[in-house]
C-alpha cells in the first residue's frame, strides 16, 4: 500500500467506549444509577415544559427561557445517557466511527447552546432585577424569540466546524476511547495524525462558547447581588439571596468544568478527573436544572398548587357525578 492510499485511508470503523471501567457489578450500580438519573431528568424537564404551555400565567419571558432550557437539556441528556444504558444491558461497549462523531456533534452543539442560553437567562433575571420599570419594555415578546433562536442556531454552528475537522482525521489504531461518550480531546488522543492545530482549534472555539457567556452571567449576578444587597428588608434580602445563590453555583458548576476540560491546558489532567468534571456539565446539570431554577420558584409552587386543586375538584366532581 502506498504513503498516500495509506494516508487517506481510515482503518478504525467502530471505537469502544471504556467508560467506568470494568465488572459486572460495578456496571450493575452504574446501570440503576444512571437509569434513575435519566428517568428523573426526563420527567422533571417534561413536566416543566408541560407547565409552562399549559398556564398562561408562565408566559413570560423567564418561563420562555426556562422552557427552552428543558427542552435543551432533554435533547442534551438523551444525546448520551441511551447509548450507555444499551451498553451496560448488552455489555456491548462499541460504537460506528459515524455515530461517534454524530453523537460528539451534538453534545459540542447543545453544550455551546446551554453555555448561550444560561447567559440569556442571567441577562433575563439582571434586566428583572436592576430595571424593573423597563423590563417588559427591554425584554419584549420579539427580543425574547429572537435571544432564544439565537441560543439554538449559534450552539449548533459553533460545533460544526469541529466535528468537520475531527472527522477529517486518520484513526489507525488503537479504538478505545478513554471516556463515556465520544468527546474531541479522547477521540484525538487516537488519531494517528498530527492533531495539534485541531486540538488548538477546539479550545478556541469552546473558549468562544464558554468564556464570554461565563463572563456576562458572573457580571450580571454579580449586580443583582449589588441590588438585593440594598433591599431594606432583610427576610426580602435572605429570600433573594437564597435564590441567587443556587443559581450562581450550577451556573458557575457548569461553565467552570466546560472551561477546566477545554480551555485550560489539559495535558496534565488525570483522566478519572476528566470523567468526573464531563459528568457535571453532561449528567448532573440536566438534572437540577428544573430544580433549580423552576420547581423552587415561588409562581410555579402556585401554579402546581392551583392544578393540584382543580384536578382535585375534577376527580371529585367525577365520582359525584358517577353516585348519583
Amino acid at each position: 500500500m502506498s504513503k498516500l492510499e495509506w494516508k487517506n485511508k481510515t482503518v478504525v470503523t467502530e471505537f469502544i467506549l471504556l467508560g467506568f471501567g470494568n465488572g459486572p457489578e460495578l456496571d450493575y450500580l452504574l446501570f440503576l444509577m444512571f437509569l434513575m438519573t435519566y428517568i428523573m431528568t426526563i420527567t422533571w424537564n417534561t413536566f416543566i415544559i408541560a407547565l409552562v404551555v399549559a398556564d398562561q400565567s408562565l408566559h413570560i419571558p423567564m418561563y420562555f427561557f426556562l422552557g427552552n432550557l428543558a427542552c435543551l437539556d432533554i435533547c442534551y441528556s438523551s444525546n448520551i445517557l441511551p447509548r450507555m444504558l444499551l451498553s451496560y444491558l448488552s455489555g456491548d461497549r462499541s460504537i460506528s466511527v459515524a455515530k461517534c462523531f454524530t453523537q460528539y456533534y451534538f453534545f459540542g452543539c447543545l453544550a455551546a447552546a446551554e453555555c448561550y442560553l444560561l447567559a440569556v437567562m442571567s441577562y433575563d433575571r439582571y434586566l428583572a432585577v436592576c430595571k424593573p420599570f423597563h423590563y417588559l419594555f427591554l425584554m419584549n415578546h420579539k427580543l425574547c424569540l429572537q435571544l432564544g433562536a439565537a441560543s439554538w442556531i449559534s450552539g449548533f454552528l459553533s460545533n460544526s466546524i469541529l466535528t468537520f475537522l475531527i472527522s477529517d482525521l486518520d484513526f489507525c489504531g488503537p479504538n478505545e476511547i478513554e471516556h463515556f461518550f465520544c468527546d474531541s480531546f479522547p477521540m484525538m488522543k487516537l488519531s494517528c495524525s498530527d492533531t495539534h492545530v485541531v486540538g488548538l482549534v477546539t479550545s478556541f472555539v469552546a473558549g468562544v462558547c464558554s468564556l464570554p457567556p461565563f463572563l456576562l452571567t458572573f457580571s450580571s449576578y454579580l449586580y443583582i447581588v449589588i441590588t438585593i444587597m440594598r433591599i431594606p428588608s432583610s427576610t426580602g434580602r435572605k429570600k433573594a439571596f437564597s435564590t441567587c445563590s443556587s443559581h450562581l453555583i450550577v451556573v458557575l458548576l457548569f461553565y467552570w468544568t466546560i472551561l477546566a476540560v477545554y480551555v485550560l491546558p489539559h495535558h496534565g489532567i488525570q483522566i478519572s478527573l476528566y470523567k468526573v468534571f464531563s459528568i457535571s456539565y453532561t449528567i448532573l446539570t440536566p438534572l437540577v436544572n428544573p430544580l433549580i431554577y423552576s420547581l423552587r420558584n415561588e409562581e410555579v409552587k402556585k401554579t402546581l398548587k392551583k392544578k393540584y386543586i382543580a384536578g382535585f375538584q375534577i376527580v371529585a366532581l367525577y365520582f359525584n357525578n358517577k353516585m348519583k
